[in-house]
């Protein structure tokens, strides 16, 4: 499996699965384009895919993705000269329910999972007919199951379930494949990003092995091997895909 002269865009790369994805992808020969608003942390991914032995530095774009949308599409195909994966990643967790709604806190999480890829999709487009490229949307089993204390993340995911399955069809004639990889629960920083200590983060971490039939949580490497799979050409028969990686979750 080779990425070598594509051009890869990975937003929400400074950490968890965007990071590892970006990694991978550049060991695969990709030229990765690096989005977050962490600029220090997005230097460190940078670093680390430049010490692993990539032949191209890969590109830092600090933006936000609800913000800057317009921008982030431009710099990368003006740096690289054209665009051949948007990797869909940015996304936020917080915790409701239609008992303690807001719609502020609603608004936060839709511009972001759904609005922002939307956007950002809508950009590339152009761009990925000329290269017959693909997209990435990076969901969760939280779009195609029902959690407790996660309405407005679960309604985000399933919308963004349905976009990525209504976009791959329209898409499809300009020869621009769409999937979507939807992973249970990866090691990643999201839990203490909601405001837990580190040590919770892990007991719930180590609690979920129980959730998952396969006996372990996913790790990054998981996901990051899926979304690969689905942009690499050996894939080029495979669009409109929800692609569940989660370790026999949805089967409990």
């Amino acid at each position: 499996m080779s990425f070598t002269d594509k051009v890869i865009i990975v937003t929400g790369a400074s950490s968890g699965i965007g990071a590892d994805a970006a990694k991978h992808l550049a060991k695969l020969g990709g030229k990765v384009c690096l989005v977050g608003r962490n600029e220090k942390l997005l230097k460190n991914v940078a670093e680390e895919i430049k010490t692993s032995g990539s032949l191209v530095q890969p590109l830092v774009i600090v933006a936000d993705v609800t913000k800057d949308a317009e921008r982030i599409i431009g710099d990368a195909v003006n740096h690289f000269g054209k665009l051949n994966v948007l990797v869909n990643n940015a996304g936020i967790f917080q915790g409701d329910s239609v008992s303690n709604f807001s719609i502020t806190q609603f608004d936060d999480i839709f511009n972001t999972n759904l609005r922002a890829v939307a956007i950002l999709t809508s950009l590339a487009v152009p761009h990925l007919e000329k290269t017959k490229g693909n997209i990435v949307n990076i969901s969760s089993v939280a779009g195609l199951k029902v959690f407790p204390g996660a309405l407005s993340y679960c309604i985000s995911k399933a919308a963004l379930d349905q976009f990525t399955k209504c976009i791959a069809l329209e898409l499809a004639s300009k020869g621009i494949r769409v999937n979507s990889i939807n992973p249970a629960m990866i090691r990643t920083p999201i839990l203490e990003k909601t405001g837990i200590s580190a040590e919770e983060a892990d007991q719930r971490m180590e609690a979920g092995k129980d959730m998952h039939p396969l006996g372990r949580i996913g790790e990054p490497l998981d996901t990051s091997e899926a979304i690969a799979y689905v942009a690499s050409d050996s894939a080029s028969f495979i669009t409109g895909v929800l692609f569940p990686v989660d370790g026999g979750f949805l089967m409990k």
